[in-house]
Order: C-alpha cells, then sequence, then structure tokens
C-alpha cells in the first residue's frame, strides 16, 4: 500500500527531462509500474564505450538533469539513486529513469531501507548522508550523486574506487575527493569548482539546490572560497567529516547481490573479511583445459576481474570483464582467442595472449581495438607482469623472459644469469619495476625457488626454494605458492630484497597447473584476491567405457594418473603417474594387476606403444634439453634417446607410434626457427633418424595420429581460428579435410574409415564415419557418450580406444570434474594477512 501511494506522485512528475510513469498499481500480489520504451542507450552504456566525454557534452547532460531535478525537488520528490544507469539518453537528450522508485520501495519497507543505508545498486554514486544512514535525505543528497556522475563524464571514473561497497562507503564517508583536473587538465575553473562543491561531505557545504548547480556550471566566473588554482580541491574539513558518524554499510554479495549490514564504530575496526564462490553463467566457463595459463586476474582496485573463457558458440577462448558488483562478464571486443590476463597498473588495460597469432596484445576495459605489443609470446604461457613504469615482462619464445614497453615497441630477452643452466617463469614486478620474483627453475624444474631477478643485470636471488610464484603485497609481505598448492606469507625487506621471519600458513590447496601455475591473483590496492581451488588430480580413476557409455572401473587405485594407453593386446597400460619422487611413466599389468614404474629421471611424459607392443615411447625432462626417448617394455635395458644429439625442439605434447613401426610423431617447435607455434614432426625408427616435418601451417597441429594402413594422419590445428580436427595425407602431397563441427579435439584412428574426437562444445565423444578414396569425405557423425567428468585436454590425447573402436580407456575425476570447482574471491584479504602474521610472529 505505501508503495503505491508513494508511486502515484511520482507519477504527477511531467518534464522534458524526466521519464514519465504511466500506470502503477499491484496484480495478483506484484507490484509493477509502467514507463514508455526509450529507443536509445543509457549514460552507462555511452561510458563504458566512450569513459570521458567531451567537456560540453558532459556539461550540458549534467545541467538537463539538473533541471529535471529541481523541478522534481519543487514538487517534494528526492530521487535518491541519482546514477548512470537510471539516465536515458534518447538521441542524446539525457531523461532521468526510476524517479521516486527508491522512496516507493523504501517506503514499502516501513522505512527500513533508508534507516540502514541501504541503496538499489552501485555505491558509487552515493551521498555521504545516505552512507551514513541520516533518516532525512534532501535535495542535496542528489546534488552530490549528479555531481558523482559529471566527476565520471569527466574524469573517465567515479570520485572514489575501491575493492568493496563497504571501502567506497568508508571513502564517501572520510575521504577527500581528489580535484577532478588532477585527472583531467582541461575541465575549467568554474567546472571544477562547481563539481568540488557538489561533492562537499556535509549537505549544507553543497549547492542549496540542483539549478545553483546547474547555473554555476555554466558560469565562468564561478569559484569557491578557499580554491587553490584551478584544481577545484573539494574544501571538506576534516572536523566535519569527524562529525559524520560512522554507521552500517551495505556489503553487496556478487552472486545474490544480498545486502547486510555491519556497525562501524569510532575506532574504525580492520573491514571484515568477505569470500564468496564466483559462479559463472553458462557459456562462460572458464579455459581450465589449458593448464599451462595465467586463467584470470583482479584489477589493482579490486572492482574487475579478468578471465579467460570459453565462447558458447566457436568453443575458442576469450577474454571477459566482470565488475565485482555485477552478476555476469561481457566479452572484450577484440579478444578472440585470449589467455592468460593481466591488468595495467592503472587497472585502465588488460594485457593478453592471442592463442591464434601468439602475440602480447592489450585493450581497454572500456573496449577498444586492441593494440599488439609483441610478437614473440610463448603460446601464452607461463605469465606476465605490468610495472609501474609501465614495462612489461612476459614468457617468450622458449621460455625466455622479454621485456616490452606497455605502448608497444621492440621487445628485449632479459638476460638471466644462469642462463645455461637456469630458466624463470611467472614474472610478478616489484615496486619500481627494476625486480621481478619468478619462479627459478633448475634441474628441469624439479627443484623450483621463488627468487628475486634483477631485469637488467640477469643477477638471481634465492628467496624460497619450493616456491613457485610470488607477489609483494604493500602491507610489506611476501606472499606465495608452493608446489604443493599451499599458501604462505613472510615479511620481505623491498630495499633489501630479503625475507625475515618464518613464513606463516594462509591456504592450502590452490589449484596448480603445468610449468607450476599457480591459480591466484591479487588486487594489491584493494586488498583482494581471487584463487582456484584443487580439483583433486590424486584422485583419478582409471576406467573402461563403452561406446554407449556405461563404464568399469579397472582396480588400479586412484592416482594422479596422466595419458593412459592401451598396449596393441590391451593386456597392460602404460600411463604418466606423479610419485613422491617426479612424474614417472608406469605400466599396469591387467593379469598380474601389477603398477610397476619404468623410469628412474624426474620427469617422464606421454608414453606411445610400439605396434607389437616391446617398446615404449616417452619424453622426459632432461637437466639441460628435453629428450625424446625409448625403452623395451619389460624394462630390460634403460631408456635411450630416440632424436640424434644434433636435432632438438621446444615442445613435449604427444607421442604415436605408427601401425608398421616406422615412424614416432611427435609436435613441437623446429629448433633455431623464429616461430612459436607448434608442428608435428616424424622420426624413423629404423637407420635413418632423420627429422621430417609432417604438418605446418603457421599455426598449432598437434595430437598427429595416422591411420592404421599408414595413409593419412589425423591431427587438431588452430589454422581455422579455432581448434578443429583435421585430415590429410601422412608423408604425401594432398587436400586438408575438415571433420570436425565447431571445436574437436585430439582425434584418434578407431579403424581405417572411423576417427574418434572429443566435441568441445558439447563435452562429448563423437565418431565420424568416413568415406575414404582420393580424399575424406565424413558419412556420418554419432554423438557417444558425455565426457564432461573425464580429464581431457585440447593437444594431447587423456583416453584411448581399442582398434575396432569399442572401448575407449578414460581417465575419471573423482570430484565430478573440473567445471563444478567454483575459482572463490575474498575481499580485504589483507586484514586477515596482516593478522595473521601478527598472530603467528611472522612480521608487521
Amino acid at each position: 500500500e505505501r508503495f503505491v501511494v508513494e508511486i502515484k506522485t511520482t507519477a504527477a512528475l511531467q518534464h522534458p527531462h524526466i521519464l514519465p510513469l504511466f500506470d502503477s498499481g499491484e496484480a495478483d500480489g506484484f507490484l509493477y509500474y509502467v514507463m514508455p520504451f526509450i529507443d536509445g542507450e543509457t549514460l552507462r552504456d555511452k561510458l563504458n564505450r566512450e569513459t570521458q566525454f567531451g567537456i560540453d557534452e558532459a556539461v550540458r547532460i549534467a545541467t538537463e538533469v539538473a533541471d529535471a531535478l529541481h523541478y522534481a525537488h519543487q514538487n517534494g520528490v528526492v530521487h535518491r539513486d541519482i546514477k548512470p544507469e537510471n539516465i536515458l539518453l534518447a538521441n542524446g537528450r539525457p531523461m532521468v529513469a526510476d524517479f521516486g522508485i527508491a522512496l516507493a520501495l523504501s517506503a514499502a519497507a516501513g522505512g527500513r531501507m533508508t534507516e540502514t543505508g541501504m541503496s538499489l545498486g552501485t555505491p558509487h554514486y552515493m551521498s555521504p548522508e545516505q552512507a551514513t544512514a541520516e533518516k532525512e535525505i534532501s535535495a542535496r543528497s542528489d546534488v552530490y550523486s549528479l555531481g558523482s556522475v559529471l566527476y565520471e563524464m569527466l574524469a573517465g571514473e567515479p570520485p572514489h574506487l575501491g575493492g568493496s561497497a563497504q571501502q567506497i562507503i568508508m571513502k564517501i564517508i572520510a575521504e577527500q575527493v581528489q580535484p577532478v583536473t588532477a585527472l583531467r587538465k582541461a575541465v575549467p575553473p568554474n567546472v571544477a569548482a562547481a563539481v568540488a562543491k557538489s561533492l562537499e561531505k556535509l549537505p549544507a557545504d553543497r549547492f542549496e539546490s540542483a539549478a545553483a548547480f546547474a547555473a554555476a556550471l555554466t558560469n565562468p566566473s564561478f569559484t569557491i572560497a578557499g580554491l587553490t588554482g584551478a584544481a577545484g580541491v573539494a574544501q571538506a574539513s576534516t572536523g566535519a567529516a569527524r562529525r559524520l558518524p560512522w554507521v552500517a554499510a551495505a556489503v553487496f554479495g556478487v552472486v545474490a547481490l544480498a545486502l547486510g549490514a555491519m556497525l562501524l564504530r569510532d575506532d574504525n575496526p580492520a573491514s571484515p573479511v568477505v569470500r564468496f564462490e564466483l559462479t559463472l553463467p553458462e557459456g562462460q566457463r572458464l579455459n581450465l583445459q589449458r593448464d599451462e595459463d595465467a586463467q584470470f586476474a583482479l584489477s589493482p582496485d579490486g572492482t574487475r576481474i579478468a578471465y579467460s573463457a570459453l565462447d558458447s558458440v566457436s568453443g575458442a577462448p576469450r577474454i571477459y570483464l566482470r565488475s565485482i558488483d555485477q552478476l555476469e562478464g561481457a566479452p572484450l571486443p577484440g579478444t578472440e582467442g585470449g589467455i592468460s590476463p593481466f591488468f595495467s597498473p592503472d587497472g585502465r588495460w588488460v594485457a593478453f595472449t592471442s592463442d591464434r597469432t601468439d602475440q602480447l596484445k592489450k585493450v581497454p576495459v572500456t573496449g577498444g581495438a586492441p593494440i599488439i605489443l609483441a610478437e614473440t609470446v610463448g603460446g601464452g604461457r607461463a605469465g606476465g607482469s605490468w610495472g609501474d613504469d609501465n614495462t612489461i615482462v612476459f614468457n617468450g619464445l622458449d621460455f625466455q623472459l622479454r621485456r616490452v614497453s606497455g605502448a608497444g615497441g621492440n621487445d628485449a630477452v632479459v638476460p638471466l644469469a644462469d642462463s645455461g643452466r637456469g630458466a624463470a617463469f611467472w614474472p610478478s614486478m616489484l615496486p619500481g619495476s627494476e625486480a621481478a620474483l619468478v619462479e627459478y627453475c633448475q634441474n628441469a624444474c624439479n627443484d623450483p625457488s621463488l627468487a628475486v631477478l634483477d631485469l637488467d643485470s640477469g643477477k638471481v636471488t634465492l628467496l624460497i626454494p619450493g616456491g613457485v610464484r610470488g607477489w609483494y603485497l604493500r602491507t610489506g609481505h611476501l606472499v606465495y605458492v608452493t608446489s604443493d598448492g599451499g599458501v604462505f606469507a613472510v615479511a620481505f625487506d623491498l630495499g633489501r630484497l630479503e625475507v625475515s621471519g618464518d613464513p606463516v600458513p594462509l591456504l592450502a590447496g590452490v589449484q596448480l597447473g603445468s610449468i607450476n601455475a599457480a591459480r591466484l591473483a591479487i588486487a594489491d590496492s584493494a586488498g583482494a584476491m581471487m584463487y582456484q581451488p584443487a580439483w583433486g588430480r590424486s584422485g583419478r580413476t582409471v576406467v573402461e567405457v563403452e561406446r554407449s557409455g556405461v563404464e568399469s572401473p579397472l582396480p588400479l587405485p586412484p592416482g594422479d594418473y596422466d595419458t593412459p594407453r592401451w598396449s596393441p593386446s590391451r593386456d597392460r597400460i602404460a600411463l604418466g603417474a606423479v610419485t613422491d619422487d617426479g612424474t614417472h611413466i608406469v605400466i599396469y599389468d591387467r593379469a598380474a594387476e601389477t603398477l610397476t614404474q619404468m623410469t628412474s629421471k624426474r620427469f617422464n611424459v606421454r608414453p606411445s606403444w610400439s605396434p607389437d607392443g616391446d617398446r615404449l615411447a616417452f619424453w622426459t625432462f632432461g637437466d639441460t634439453v628435453d629428450m625424446l626417448q625409448w625403452m623395451p617394455a619389460d624394462g630390460s635395458r634403460p631408456p635411450e634417446a630416440v632424436l640424434p644429439p644434433e636435432i632438438t625442439t621446444g615442445g613435449f605434447n604427444t607421442t604415436f607410434w605408427t601401425r608398421d613401426g616406422a615412424w614416432i610423431l611427435f609436435d613441437g617447435t623446429e629448433a633455431g626457427s623464429n616461430r612459436n607455434n607448434e608442428d608435428i614432426f616424424a622420426i624413423g625408427t629404423g637407420s635413418d633418424r632423420s627429422l621430417k616435418v609432417v604438418v605446418s601451417t603457421g599455426a598449432d597441429e598437434q595430437a598427429g595420429a595416422v591411420s592404421p594402413d599408414g595413409k593419412w594422419i589425423a591431427y587438431g590445428s588452430t589454422d581455422g581460428g579455432v581448434r578443429q580436427v583435421y585430415v590429410r595425407p601422412f608423408l604425401a602431397d594432398g587436400g586438408r579435410y575438415l571433420i570436425s563441427t565447431g571445436m574437436g579435439w585430439a582425434p584418434l584412428w578407431a579403424g581405417n574409415d572411423e576417427l574418434v574426437y572429443i566435441d568441445e562444445e558439447t563435452d562429448k565423444m563423437v565418431s565420424a564415419k568416413l568415406e575414404v578414396g582420393d580424399g575424406i569425405r565424413v558419412r556420418e557423425r554419432e554423438v557417444l557418450f558425455d565426457v564432461s567428468s573425464y580429464v581431457n585436454n585440447p593437444s594431447v590425447w587423456q583416453w584411448d580406444v581399442s582398434q575396432d573402436g569399442q572401448r575407449f580407456l578414460m581417465l575419471r575425476n573423482n570430484d565430478g570434474g573440473t567445471a563444478s570447482i567454483r575459482p572463490v574471491v575474498v575481499l580485504n584479504w589483507f586484514e586477515e594477512v596482516t593478522r595473521r602474521m601478527a598472530e603467528q610472529g611472522g612480521g608487521q
């Protein structure tokens, strides 16, 4: 009843810059109101697109809105929720929407919304008296909110920013507003002065009316007492700020947008630590299949999240941007193929790598054409960091660290004093940008350490044995992740570049990908953090699956298994397995039900059987070089190198032994080339060990599998813009034939006329029946079973198929799959870090 009574008052407002109310009432217990349709956009849409307006345009919009507010105020109506979302633009003419809705809702709630200082939307435009829960909200509150909107139109951001609603509200109450001319020098003195006066903390110090605000904006001689030059510094006194009471601040939960209350005492205690899972809508799943990337980043002020997700239509990754106070993210235009995002120090740009072109690019957070920064990126792997001197350090070709200006230009290799034995990954720039925290690896990354790298001299100073990624906090601490997914903090002297005291544990179970890709991001200015919980790779079960999807677990203990491959007779299974002393090739004997470790060096992956079942080929990480090796399957002789010493390649994604035993295929990057994409190679198993390039297009070609008769090779390629399955003649001239629809992964042959592959868009195993002649044509596609709960990878076979195509060997994620594990966002996390350090004596 209160809502209906109050809304009728608003319906009487008739003004050219006020969106009228046609009708309102109640139906079946639901309240409603009716407004005309406006063919245009909101001011928020325009700000998102343009960031800053021309000064004349911004002033015109503000004066016309002020005229509408003055009219409403004279009629006894205060808007209470002026913000860009509530200002519509019809052919450039502003119209204020939702007049009276805030008051009507407050009245319907018995006044409780006003009493608790709750806002209907974002807190950026709330007046201090709204933030401090004043019961009487006057017209001067709307003047403050309109001043905040004008400030953003001129400066490109609201007067106050923060990582959470309570942080913003506290700044509104207590902090001076930075003069608008500090962000945009061209703002005229009278406009800067009018904005400053509209944003005074005390209502009595603001304009007495919206009309007076508009008059000041258009009066070139307007100024305010105490104005320093043309800066337009807001003159709220510290005494006035102290007189404002501390009150309940709205806490905005991203998932439910739930509003709560918290009493802030005069002694200003620490803000509460807030945790929530980040729920992503369908069609915006994190790109979890890539395990060498940093998949998300937090803006320095904690207000935005950038993440790489798979597009629901193309299946290709792209960068999405999501405000912390919104329920969904939106794709950033121009970021198709985007992975590994990270923000500029001012939060205005997102840098990323394109997995289509292997270029480092940047794009404005407000949208716009991407700008190429560098051409020598190593597949987007192992991260990048943007320093406060506008320099970016990133991992380039062959995992060399490189440095480039944030404006683009020539990039250069960052020296590494011990480059003959070590490598550096996951750079995180320290203040001053003269040094970076890195994961420093020797002995094929079996014993990583967190280290400081001097970016000019290449000097490496080891800090934390077992540390794989680190961040410096403005609290004077170093936060780092260890190789088992633990998160710790330790006191850090930025001048001496030394740690002191004992490390303090903060968190356990952060997900790690390849090259120790720790899924954690920190917003230093806001003190926020985001991480991906581990999804339990140690809980994989090996299963056989029929074409119908019926599965039968095999009697292997759950473990951290990788790339299962049947022997030709299916009596044994070769796998990669993580053990206490490394990653090894193991063989499971089905009859004896035994699991035998075959290798002794510490990192061995991607096994493949010879067609007679007598030998295994696989990749080994060596101390200085990666080696393709083979060994007898009975372990009677140690492994030996397949590639001659003079042949080197970068990359070790797959191995595939042809059915006639003559060739072993693998994919990688040819040593000495300037390209960083992956090609498919073959090396003979006889006396001639020359290397042959099998497929090379300038894009990534991976997972090459030769048909049983040796005539055709199937493989995955990004040459079409997204990863798809193709077939072409093996070691012969001929055309290329597209097999998959949408995004297809890692094909294997089930006979000479059938291919099976994973369709990433649907998470299904698909069979393609082929008509084979001089060329290839798909006769029929059949969807076999769902693979979302199984391990799969776009560039590696994490499964196998029997020669008759009737059974599949899969790895089941015992936790139900990775898609259900949501990232966690933690607001005010630095408060917790500081408290933990003080409690456990780890330093201040």
